[in-house]
């Protein structure tokens, strides 16, 4: 199937790696333009070496912070300039960091809020201008499976990421009139930095090992494994692209079979 992305003009945040990085690589070798971001200049010049090597479109490499009050505005207007527009808008941040509720405080759940949340609607907000010149606007946010089926001592992710599929339901409603259309992705445990890094958590606090919270996180999985990085950036691409036209304001669960409710 041709998606339809052939010159499409993304701006993809939190990308340097793991999902964001996945999804910037599949929209580039569809064709479209794309406008990579983390905070680490370093490491975020190799991702886009990486995804120059591979690809022939124009591919930016931004480096900021979503988590501040001026990041999401500055990056977005540096990708309009750069790509000459914009089209599709991939919020992601990653993650906070785990822990259980009576460990967090006021500062914690604050950081939360300005990672997830905050920089989700100034992002949107600033996108929008470009977003209602475009003739195939999508606006996708990564989110969590922990949406519908909270995680263990992820609290700060399971409270927030709710909110953030809230907002896009919402703007499905109020702006599909114009045009733009937005929906959420919902990855489980999928073989990533952060995910190893969760593993690690997970094995101080049980007196195991990475590798067996690892193995025991796989088994929930029909499949008796974790995803794999491309396998969500395919469904990220699909969501993103003109051959999604007629779907907005979903959820869509990419988890191989973890998540065990109906709805």
């Amino acid at each position: 199937m041709d998606l339809g992305l052939a010159g499409a003009r993304a701006l993809v945040c939190g990308s340097s790696r793991g999902l964001g990085f996945a999804t910037a690589s599949t929209l580039a070798a569809e064709g479209a333009s794309v406008a990579i971001n983390g905070r680490h200049p370093e490491r975020l010049e190799e991702a886009a070496r990486q995804l120059r090597s591979s690809a022939t479109v124009t591919v930016v490499a931004l480096a900021g912070d979503v988590s501040t009050p001026e990041g999401p505005r500055a990056l977005v207007t540096r990708a309009v300039a750069e790509l000459g527009g914009l089209d599709i808008l991939v919020t992601n941040s990653g993650g906070p960091p785990p822990g259980r509720f009576d460990e967090l405080d006021d500062a914690a759940w604050q950081a939360a809020f300005d990672l997830l949340v905050l920089s989700s609607v100034r992002l949107v907000r600033a996108a929008l201008p470009a977003l209602r010149a475009s003739p195939r606007a999508a606006v996708l946010a990564v989110t969590s499976y922990a949406i519908k089926q909270p995680v263990p001592n992820l609290v700060l992710s399971n409270s927030l990421r709710a909110a953030v599929a809230g907002l896009m339901k919402s703007l499905a409603l109020e702006l599909g009139g114009q045009g733009i259309r937005f929906n959420c992705i919902l990855p489980a445990w999928t073989d990533t930095e952060r995910v190893r890094q969760l593993m690690q958590d997970r094995a101080q606090r049980a007196g195991s090992t990475a590798e067996q919270e690892a193995r025991q996180q796989a088994s929930e999985s029909p499949f008796g494994r974790l995803g794999q990085p491309q396998e969500f950036a395919r469904a990220a691409a699909f969501l993103c692209s003109p051959a999604a036209s007629y779907i907005t304001g979903v959820m869509l669960t990419v988890d191989g079979g973890m998540y065990k409710g109906l709805f």
